[in-house]
């Protein structure tokens, strides 16, 4: 009987073990996986910021070069406008 009753046991599922290592490891398990996901957020943010900041600084040349194109689209008005008092001068 003694036999038959060691045998029942070691064939049997030991519940607390197993409730044990899930309370351990689970929450383990799910703070990895959140780090990991607020890893790779992170880096795409950081790609994104890359991004805006090579944007922003594009912005900025554009800008500067609107100010040069319309300094010398001035000077060139005032070329024209020369040479049209000329021709309504010599006309």
């Amino acid at each position: 009987m003694i036999a038959t009753h060691v045998l029942a046991s070691s064939a049997g599922t030991n519940y607390t073990l197993v409730g044990v290592m899930l309370a351990i490891f689970v929450p383990i398990f799910a703070a990895l996986a959140a780090i990991l996901v607020g890893y790779f957020r992170l880096q795409g943010h950081r790609a994104d910021a890359v991004a805006m900041a090579s944007y922003r600084k594009l912005a900025e040349e554009a800008v500067a070069n609107q100010g040069e194109l319309r300094d010398q689209l001035g000077k060139l008005t005032e070329h024209v406008s020369a040479v049209e008092q000329l021709m309504r001068d010599v006309g």
